[in-house]
């Protein structure tokens, strides 16, 4: 199997260049929801009695544009019929819309996402009421209306008041096969209090907890199960003996070639209920330990959402519950399948699949996503999730076309190769500012590494100036990340902002303001900075002990 990979891209792009025919046993997608809204990632400050700061992850808004037409040209002449003359058809219905501009761009990329996936795979979309029923008809049209499964219903948050409305707490997550040969192993869900109060009404000695199940199913047979069994015959009253296959699973001495052997057998262990009138039909003594529980219902409500104290909690707007995709990807996958997430975001379908021992593809358009997960696997595995980052850059000249063309994910990039989450984006107020690193003295006192990075052509006094916000600010250090080597006047520059002197007997001394290179980053050189712990502005995930391959303990 082709290594882990994480791909930094638009997902179109990187499904056509890099992801084979039929190479991915399972794709659980969350894509934005066309809900005019602007999706933001939280950040720890210093001091948690101050808000959080924040970035935009990404704005959750799509217009009808040349853009979008040509994604909806791109339909038309992809050859897939079906899904051409459902976009027409909806076209028709939505006009020249935004709505028309989302389903384009999701059009499109589920023709790209049913090649990949394996005729043993299946696909989970998550989505809300915003698009689902539109996005319902596209994937009828991309993986055909006979292979549509389930829409299962997620309760995704608790009770609230809706404006002349009920209350929506509800998202849909629309389940398809590739093919009638898809894999599937389910799941079951414990009983509820009430069930047991209700089915489960008498108790042993012990206190185990029981109920009488008839051991006889309605009509005749002719073979073994129609015979009389002791002093019964069922076939005169119109029954059979029906010994279900959880209950022949309990049998001390299988395999049985008669019903009769597997009834003798039952009674020897003391699980036939005898009726004290002769003459009736004995039962099944059937433990609640007998069954595994409710069988998979398209209805989940005991996944709960994120509380805003969760551990798990990483600050990222759409974040979705691990034990959500620990459930998708139990049921539809096995140990040693390959996983696709093509809008990954914070990373909650890797972390599961790393967890669950399944081989992953991840893709996201954002460096700062990317930048995310990496820290997110780090912290949960440690060194033991071995993967590869494809997209981003690797050398100096890669750097500059991505500064070229995207200015803010270039920032997100270097920012990265630091640790640093990016700032807010301010007008004016930042003064070139655009990341944060706290870290403490040797005396337990918190200071500020405070971060501007440089894309294009740089000069002394825009250092002069990120000198004077150092300085303003009171920050123990600052770094400045450029792409070209520094001039004389501006390793002059940093050089008269002095240093940063530790409060210790064995004081350290580092450069005020320091200058690194993308080059200097991508050979490895790090900020000068005290060796005392760093305060983390990336919300720390929980660590994994242990691949988790059991999945029956799961649920």
């Amino acid at each position: 199997m082709d290594p882990n990979t994480l791909y930094y891209g638009d997902n179109l792009d990187i499904l056509r260049r890099y992801v084979a025919d039929g190479s991915v046993d399972l794709i659980y997608l969350d894509p934005p929801f066309n809900s005019n809204a602007d999706y933001n990632v939280l950040f720890a400050e210093k001091d948690v009695t101050q808000p959080h700061s924040q970035i935009r992850a990404f704005k959750d808004t799509w217009t009808w544009d040349m853009e979008a037409a040509g994604e909806f040209g791109e339909v038309l002449r992809s050859g897939h019929d079906r899904m051409a003359r459902c976009l027409k058809g909806l076209h028709d219905i939505l006009g020249g819309s935004d709505m028309l501009a989302y389903l384009s761009m999701m059009a499109i990329r589920l023709i790209e996402l049913r090649r990949v996936l394996k005729a043993t795979g299946s696909i989970y979309l998550h989505c809300d009421p915003t698009a689902s029923h539109y996005l319902k008809i596209l994937m009828d049209a991309a993986f055909g209306p006979e292979n549509f499964l389930n829409e299962i219903v997620w309760k995704r948050t608790h009770a609230h008041g809706g404006s002349k409305r009920y209350g929506p707490v509800h998202d849909s997550i629309l389940f398809y096969a590739r093919s009638q040969e898809y894999r599937w192993k389910g799941f079951h869900t414990p009983y509820s209090e009430e069930y047991k109060e209700s089915f489960f009404r008498f108790e042993d000695a012990d206190g185990r907890r029981y109920r009488a199940t008839i051991l006889t199913g309605s009509g005749t047979r002719n073979g073994s199960s129609g015979k009389p069994w002791r002093y019964i015959d069922p076939t005169s009253v119109g029954r059979h003996w029906a010994v279900p296959g959880y209950v022949r699973k309990l049998l001390p001495n299988p395999p049985v070639k008669t019903v009769q052997e597997a009834l003798d057998q039952l009674d020897a262990v003391g699980r036939v209920l005898w009726p004290k009138k002769k003459g009736g039909t004995p039962s099944f003594k059937q433990y609640m330990d007998d069954m595994e529980g409710v069988p998979a219902q398209d209805v989940w409500t005991d996944i709960h959402p994120i509380s805003s104290q969760a551990q798990e909690r990483l600050g990222y707007p759409t974040q979705k519950p691990e034990a959500l995709l620990d459930r998708i990807i139990a049921a539809s996958s096995c140990v040693g399948d390959r996983i696709l997430d093509p809008f990954c975001g914070c990373g909650t379908t890797i972390a599961a699949a790393q967890k669950l021992g399944r081989g992953w593809i991840g893709i996201d358009i954002t460096h700062l996503a990317i930048n995310l997960i990496k820290v997110r696997l780090a912290d949960a595995f440690g060194t033991s999730a071995a993967y590869k980052v494809t997209g981003e850059p690797r050398d100096l000249e890669s750097a500059r076309a991505l500064a070229a063309v995207e200015k803010y994910q270039f920032q997100y990039w270097a920012l990265g190769l630091i640790g640093a989450p990016p700032m807010e984006e301010k007008k004016g107020a930042d003064r070139g500012i655009d990341g944060r690193l706290y870290m403490t003295d040797a005396i337990g006192e918190t200071k500020t590494i405070l971060i501007s990075v440089k894309g294009g052509h740089v000069t002394v006094s825009q250092l002069r100036d990120r000198r004077g916000v150092i300085e303003r600010e009171e920050a123990a250090i600052g770094v400045f990340i450029c792409l070209e080597a520094p001039t004389a006047p501006m390793r002059k520059e940093a050089a008269e902002a002095g240093f940063f002197q530790t409060k210790s007997v064995s004081g350290t001394q580092h450069s005020r303001l320091q200058i690194l290179t993308i080059e200097d980053l991508l050979a490895g050189k790090k900020i000068d900075m005290p060796a005392q712990q760093e305060i983390r502005s990336f919300k720390q995930a929980p660590k994994v002990k242990g691949k988790q391959s059991d999945e029956g303990k799961l649920f």
